[in-house]
């Protein structure tokens, strides 16, 4: 009798084991793949593919945030209202960061005033991290900002690097991209240069098919 207990004991034991691991399995696989503190983006299964704009809607105010550039000189965002911004966060040792910069450089110089791209780095290690790169690369037409304590990237609840916002003349976000994308392609053309003739129409990066 003792023994047949012991054994009903010893199964109920195991059952309990597995059921926590189980628990603690399906836990894990639910956290986000991309997130704060400096990681890179990586795709999850309910998320969109990495490098599409996605629109915000409805459009939202952007947070009112500082920056600072590479000499220390201080400026908020409200500074560019009247233009459209894209604001693209990312880090040196961020490769697929590295790869989408000179993107935006060829954006700048090709759309000149109309639209004003800010770079924000979230290196820790600030302009002595930023400046050589920056310089490595020639970029001169994309204006550079840091942020090594990741002060913007919370306040647009960002959730890895490269990440971009595309903010309206009226200070308004009016959609994101997560993870690398060539900027000044067809598709991300055809993304920004309606809200730079100003008719407020902002289209995904890949339009669906009329039959």
């Amino acid at each position: 009798m003792r023994s047949g207990r012991a054994a009903l004991l010893a199964l109920a034991l195991v059952a309990i084991v597995l059921i926590v691991c189980g628990a603690v399995l399906f836990t894990s696989t639910e956290r986000p793949a991309g997130s704060r503190g400096g990681a890179v983006v990586e795709q999850a299964a309910d998320q969109v593919p990495l490098g599409e704009f996605v629109p915000q809607s409805p459009p939202r105010p952007a947070p009112q945030i500082n920056l600072t550039d590479t000499s220390g000189n201080v400026v908020s965002l409200a500074d560019f209202g009247g233009k459209v911004v894209l604001l693209n966060l990312w880090a040196t040792w961020c490769a697929p960061c590295r790869h989408e910069m000179p993107s935006l450089e060829r954006l700048q110089s090709r759309l000149g005033d109309k639209i004003t791209v800010l770079a924000v780095s979230e290196d820790a290690g600030g302009s002595k991290v930023v400046a050589p790169f920056i310089a490595k690369l020639g970029l001169s037409a994309v204006k550079t900002y840091l942020d090594p304590e990741s002060r913007v990237g919370q306040a647009f609840h960002v959730r890895g690097l490269p990440t971009s916002f595309l903010v309206d003349g009226r200070g308004r976000v009016r959609g994101r991209v997560e993870g690398e994308a060539a900027w000044n392609s067809p598709k991300m053309l055809a993304v920004i240069e309606p809200l730079l003739a100003g008719d407020g129409i902002v289209k995904t990066a890949d339009p669906p098919a009329h039959p």
